[in-house]
This record gives structure tokens, sequence and C-alpha cells, in this order.
């Protein structure tokens, strides 16, 4: 399998995501470490407050996360998640999770995730995520 083929593989095993695909999220590996999530709010997306509930906003930057974080082909899972919320959102509003890996290490990595308002271009949660590499790949490596 060359390089193309192998990253075609893992942004399709990553894009089966079933979560994902029932809020409606796009979930996109722009290259390894980096992926962006793509979600528009809508009202059974509220809470009592009339904004966008806080798990949607953890959802989607979880979403951004766990597709940086196994955009290598090796499977990752959450160690640590640290969230703030920063500004409100509301129906309509089109939010994009930005994941960038900071840090890869032999079994850890970390990363920054900001989830920003396409809207008004606003910052509206900022998280740091920590994970732990797995020894087993989904797509093996080049050897």
């Amino acid at each position: 399998m060359d390089e193309h083929q192998r990253w075609k593989a893992i942004a399709e095993h990553i894009e089966k995501d079933a979560f994902a695909q029932h809020l409606g999220a796009c979930v996109e590996i722009v290259e390894p470490g980096h992926s962006l999530v793509y979600l528009t709010v809508k009202d059974y997306m509220t809470n009592f407050h009339g904004t966008t509930h806080g798990g949607i906003i953890f959802t989607i930057s979880d979403m951004a996360f766990a597709a940086a974080c196994n955009s290598h082909g090796r499977m990752a899972v959450a160690l640590n998640v640290s969230i703030s919320y920063l500004k409100p959102s509301f129906p309509g509003d089109r939010l994009m999770a930005v994941a960038k890996e900071v840090y890869k290490g032999r079994k850890t990595s970390l990363y920054d995730i900001r989830v920003i308002n396409k809207k008004t271009d606003e910052l509206i949660a900022k998280s740091q995520d920590h994970a732990y590499q797995l020894n087993k790949w989904f797509v093996p490596q080049e050897e």
C-alpha cells in the first residue's frame, strides 16, 4: 500500500464515526495530527437557556481530538481532557473544532483543540487533550 492509499484508508476509517454521522457532523483529517470537525447547531442541541448544550461542544471537540490522535493509523484513546467554555452559541451557528498535535511521544500525545463559531469567528471553547497510543494499528505502518 503506497502512502496515498494508506492515507485514504485512515481517513475512511475515521469517517465511519457513527455518532458524528448521527449528529450531522463532518470530520476531516487535514494531515497527520491535525483534524477539523464541522457541525451546524440544531434546536434539539440546546439547553434550557436556548444556547448550545455544553455536551455538544464537548462532543465536537472530542471528535476532532479522536480524529487527530488516530490520524497516524495507530489506535489511540483519551487519557485526559480539559475543556474551557468561553462564549455561547445558538441554533443555526456553524461550529468548527480544530485539533492540532503539539506533542507525540512513543506512548502518549498531546493536542490543542479550539471550537470556533464560523458565523462570528469567535472562539467559544478550548481544550487540551492527552492521548494514549495503543500498540495496535488499524492501518499498518509501511515496513
